[in-house]
């Protein structure tokens, strides 16, 4: 908030949670959640297309054997999990992994830092900097994690059609786990768990990095009594959206697997 203006507790935490929006009602834009994974997308991409044209073919060395390490680890998870035979998985994967990880990785960012920025460029602006909103940590925004997960559903529907055919789908649809004398109850079954998948990869995500942030505004409210906690916070926070780009990143995987197999 700007300075010397005297904030509640409440006050102070509903305004880091709350989005710059543009729009109104169904085509509410949030866009700090879109210039936030937009900027970190084409930074952490664009450096890996950079330092992948001037990759050497010899020992690797600074952010070249880093990102081949990375590389690495998330293709080898992809040959021990998808037992099919797609291009696009292992891109997915890596992608998936790199970018939930560094928009995580936002969290670890002082709470104040950014958003008083964002105040300072709108009163520029005109704009009166207490009613300038600027959400940090694009994961903590149920929109963008329901994008991603419908994206990687969708991407399995495509993926079940082009390897099983629509006659194989349909009658995996129908026919699996109890036959085909109850296939009403087969799809009802169907229709449940596919709808599941989405909702619980992007609320599985969206949860805990919103409680993360919850506990560095509620430590940030601490004043100069924070040093103590934040540390050991970050540091745990650390294993967190690491963990949490993991599990998005795995899921996928095995949700790709389980498209690409015949019953």
């Amino acid at each position: 908030m700007a300075s010397g203006e005297t904030i509640t507790t409440s006050g102070y935490i509903a305004h880091h949670l709350t989005n710059f929006k543009v729009g109104s009602g169904f085509w509410t834009f949030h866009l700090d959640t879109l210039i936030v994974s937009g900027a970190l997308g084409l930074i952490v991409f664009g450096s890996m297309a950079v330092l992948a044209s001037k990759a050497s073919s010899g020992v690797p060395r600074g952010w070249q054997n880093f990102f081949e390490m990375v590389l690495g680890f998330v293709n080898q998870q992809v040959k021990d999990t998808y037992h099919g035979n797609s291009p696009i998985v292992a891109p997915l994967a890596i992608t998936i992994f790199v970018w939930v990880f560094i928009m995580n990785a936002m969290d670890l960012i002082p709470v104040d830092f950014l958003p008083i920025v964002a105040q300072q460029v709108g009163a520029a602006a005109g704009a009166d900097p207490h009613h300038v909103y600027f959400k940090v940590v694009a994961t903590t925004d149920p929109n963008l994690t329901f994008a991603m997960s419908i994206t990687v559903f969708l991407i399995m529907i495509w993926m079940n059609f082009q390897v099983k055919g629509i006659g194989g789908f349909m009658h995996e649809i129908f026919t699996v786990p109890f036959g085909p004398k109850l296939a009403p109850v087969n799809l009802l079954f169907r229709i449940v768990e596919d709808i599941a998948k989405p909702i619980s990869l992007s609320l599985r995500l969206f949860g805990n990095m919103y409680a993360g942030e919850m506990v560095f505004i509620l430590i940030a409210l601490l004043g100069v009594w924070q040093l103590p906690l934040a540390l050991p916070w970050a540091l745990f926070h650390i294993l967190i959206i690491t963990l949490q780009a993991f599990v998005f990143m795995m899921l996928t995987i095995v949700y790709m697997s389980m498209a690409s197999e015949s019953h």
